[in-house]
């Protein structure tokens, strides 16, 4: 399964460098249909569970009604011991799967994450024999919301229902790999390939690609290591505008997806946050100030650091100076993490699991200063305060600190240089505290699609 996640992640970030600069998507919405959504929100769930039956004839997915009695128990439920990649990514990914049977249907934002909560809960209850997981209902259901919203409205981006011939069916294919649900709806309702509609340029995509190398050290209180160079990539995306003030869920979102060298997986960070509600402050002067809530998901897995989770943050927006040639805007806010992945040095067990489940409250703070879109300096500060609720008896506090600079040469080619830390301090009960501090460098060359 990691192999086939890896293998999206890439194809995705390969189509998004065809198509992401193509805005002329459609303002197309089809119409609802919940037998049709229905139907492929079961098959979502029959398709792998019946590979894992007959194919692979996996213990787990032998079903009696006994174990589906038992699972409805909540004494009986029990936090899981799969790898990291398996519960961060692999789960959430399977989420976003069950989110978009609705939201390709003619469903909204709000419709259709009971959707991701349904597909989630019976896949617990009656699609194996493990005991229902808490921590696999959380991280399915809200990171398979998160991810689904974003799949769904790049596929939106990638699909320009006006375009004709071979680019069409190219754009067509991208837009499946995107989201596969989607494509699949498409194909079912013969949408695909079918002209129509009119123009849309409401919500511009812009996406950045870098590639260049990095590396990330390793700081305890008895050793200290340098990590080796490696090639990485990087694309960064930028959904809609984030100034402006919106009721719609996912109006506004970013995205960072990297790959490059790890341990157990060449996908190493996936990082979102999509706008739920964003509305204005009372302003006074020429600086713009908005307030909003965004949805985040997190999944980061290098040669020296992990962590995975779901929150939300509530964050004070501004434009210090709107239409100068010189720009600066800031970001502050705080928020809950509804479930975080912290690494554990102490803890290993089961199909790999080496990380603490915590709930915990972070703050944020962000800056960027722009001179004429020629030079970029940008900080972004995230804190997080965690406590162990499935573990090792422990508390954590992480730190991330991170510092770009860009120099952009053209409209289309950069340079960037990035510097920044992970910082985890981990207080146990029964075993020594922890401190590491994992340093990063990184240097690019960027493009802009």
């Amino acid at each position: 399964m990691g192999r086939q996640i890896n293998l999206t992640l890439i194809l995705l970030l390969l189509g998004l460098c065809g198509h992401a600069q193509d805005t002329r998507d459609t303002n197309f919405v089809p119409k609802k249909n919940f037998p049709r959504a229905a139907t492929m929100h079961f098959a979502v769930q029959l398709l792998p569970w019946s590979y894992d039956k007959f194919i692979t004839k996996a213990d787990w997915a032998k079903l009696d009604i006994h174990s589906i009695k038992s699972n409805l128990k909540p004494k009986n439920w029990e936090w899981d011991d799969n790898s990291f990649k398996t519960n961060q990514f692999g789960h959430p990914y399977q989420g976003n799967l069950y989110y978009n049977t609705f939201r390709s249907n003619g469903y909204n934002f709000w419709e259709s994450v009971p959707a991701a909560f349904a597909g989630s809960f019976v896949w617990e209850v009656a699609a194996e024999t493990n005991k229902f997981a808490p921590n696999d209902f959380i991280n399915t259901s809200l990171g398979g919301i998160t991810l689904g919203e974003m799949t769904h409205r790049i596929a939106g981006k990638i699909v320009n229902n006006r375009a004709r011939g071979a680019k069409r069916q190219m754009q067509e294919v991208f837009g499946f790999l995107v989201n596969p649900v989607n494509g699949l709806t498409r194909v079912i309702s013969g949408e695909w390939g079918r002209v129509h509609a009119q123009a849309d340029t409401a919500h511009q995509l812009t996406a950045d690609l870098n590639i260049g190398t990095r590396h990330f050290n390793v700081k305890t209180y008895q050793t200290k290591l340098r990590g080796k160079e490696e090639l990485y990539v990087r694309l960064r995306l930028l959904y809609g505008e984030k100034m402006e003030e919106s009721n719609i869920p996912f109006d506004h979102f970013s995205a960072v997806i990297e790959l490059g060298g790890g341990d157990s997986t060449y996908v190493n960070n996936v990082q979102l946050s999509g706008a739920l509600k964003t509305w204005p402050m009372k302003n006074d002067g020429p600086a713009q100030h908005l307030y909003t809530i965004t949805m985040n998901y997190d999944f980061i897995k290098n040669n020296a650091f992990q962590y995975g989770g779901q929150s939300f943050t509530f964050k004070l927006m501004s434009d210090w100076n709107p239409g100068s040639k010189v720009k600066f805007t800031s970001e502050i806010g705080s928020g809950v993490i509804t479930l975080g992945a912290v690494p554990d040095k102490y803890l290993f067990y089961g199909e790999g699991r080496n990380y603490d489940y915590c709930a915990g409250i972070q703050v944020v703070a962000a800056g960027k200063v722009n001179f004429d879109n020629k030079f970029e300096a940008e900080f972004n500060y995230r804190g997080s305060r965690f406590q162990t609720i499935n573990g090792n008896p422990s508390s954590y506090i992480l730190n991330t600190l991170a510092a770009d600079l860009r120099g952009y040469l053209n409209k289309r080619f950069s340079l960037a240089a990035g510097l920044g830390q992970y910082s985890l301090n981990g207080f146990f009960k029964g075993f020594e505290n922890v401190a590491e501090i994992y340093p990063f460098a990184r240097f690019s060359i960027g493009y802009r699609l």
